[in-house]
């Protein structure tokens, strides 16, 4: 590493990292006072609140990452540009390609990170922000009912559960219903029981206390039970948690196995895949933006600071409406979940191409 990458890194580097200091006290500082009723309404602590905006810290910072990126980019090499430093280093016969080489290196290694942080540690935080949240200022309370909680799962296979107790892994009041594999109009038979226990070592739910209901051209059988293994079933106690949960509560490898089990029940799983691919692909969008503000601030205008932030804050609000505009389509199935959650990156890392053409070199 040369000293003119030591420097255009360490310029790079301090401006990046102030900007998103910067950018999480703004969000903690605009979020505290809206919801300073609700805080003062519950009589929460000092300490509880700091807890709440302590996990709530990560993902501000997934968040803003790509902002502090792309304003220090814009920044960096505009004041580069300004100095004529830029112009003196490609008289001495180093290329624009070369100066971005370490800025776009490290904003890689950002984004690798960010994947580990924004796939496990990002949901870890705002599970705990959730529960805080939950418990002090019911906020989000409906994400955790553990009543009324409605399964499919199978084809032919459709449970309600009244209520869920997590701690001792029962379902209350359980009502499972099999319907005929080839008329799924025609209900083949009926489980309704008091408990449906989980036993951990044989990873299957047994019924407790109910009656089974067979039904076979119009007759039906009835037989009371004390227990009865309904065999295997597609679903597990922490399924049932996850399903109380969202997305971001979830890390990558929870989310992963939790799309796998919808999608072995049947289940439309479009949604869950936007969520899962795009814990890896908003990362890059570090690179992307990077990749754009070099070349487009490496020529010496007039304007001034002012500018690049406004071109910042431009750049990611149209990556963040494309982003959201993209997702709509995946949700409903019209593009494929993978397509749609790199979409954005694809399309800017295009513009960033283009506009890295156009520049001279």
């Amino acid at each position: 590493m040369t000293h003119i990458d030591r420097y255009f890194l360490k310029q790079f580097l301090i401006t990046a990292l102030f900007a998103l200091l910067a950018f999480i006290i703004l969000f903690v500082v605009i979020d505290m006072m809206e919801n300073l009723d609700d805080f003062l309404d519950r009589q929460a602590t000092i300490g509880i609140i700091a807890r709440y905006y302590f996990y709530f810290i990560p993902e501000i910072a997934k968040l803003m990452t790509p902002v502090a990126m792309l304003l220090s980019a814009l920044f960096t090499t505009s004041r580069l540009s300004t100095y004529n430093e830029i112009a003196a280093m490609k008289s001495s016969g180093i290329s624009l390609y070369r100066m971005m080489f370490p800025i776009v290196a490290i904003a890689c290694i950002v984004s690798m990170l960010s994947v580990y942080f924004n796939g496990w540690i990002v949901p870890f935080a705002n599970k705990k922000k959730l529960e805080i949240g939950r418990i002090y200022f019911q906020k989000n309370v409906d994400y955790v009912s553990k009543s009324n909680i409605f399964i499919q799962d199978s084809r032919t296979r459709i449970l309600t559960i009244g209520t869920f107790d997590d701690n001792r892994n029962i379902a209350q009041q359980v009502s499972i219903q099999d319907f005929d594999e080839n008329d799924l109009t025609l209900l083949a038979a009926r489980y309704d029981a008091q408990q449906m226990r989980w036993d951990p070592a044989l990873r299957s739910w047994a019924l407790v206390n109910g009656i089974e209901r067979r039904l076979d051209r119009g007759k039906e059988k009835i037989r009371k039970f004390t227990s009865l293994n309904i065999g295997t079933l597609n679903f597990s106690p922490e399924d049932v948690r996850k399903k109380q949960e969202r997305p971001e509560e979830m890390d990558y490898s929870d989310l992963k196995a939790f799309v796998d089990n919808q999608q072995r029940a049947g289940h439309d799983v479009s949604r869950w895949l936007v969520n899962l691919y795009e814990k890896i692909s908003f990362p890059f969008a570090s690179v992307v933006v990077v990749l754009f503000g070099i070349p487009y601030s490496s020529t010496k205008r007039r304007s001034g600071p002012g500018v690049d932030v406004g071109i910042a804050i431009a750049v990611c609000f149209l990556y963040m409406a494309f982003l959201q505009i993209s997702q709509a389509f995946g949700y409903n199935g019209d593009l494929h979940p993978m397509l749609t959650a790199w979409l954005a990156n694809i399309v800017f890392f295009t513009a960033a191409m283009y506009n890295l053409w156009r520049i001279p070199k």
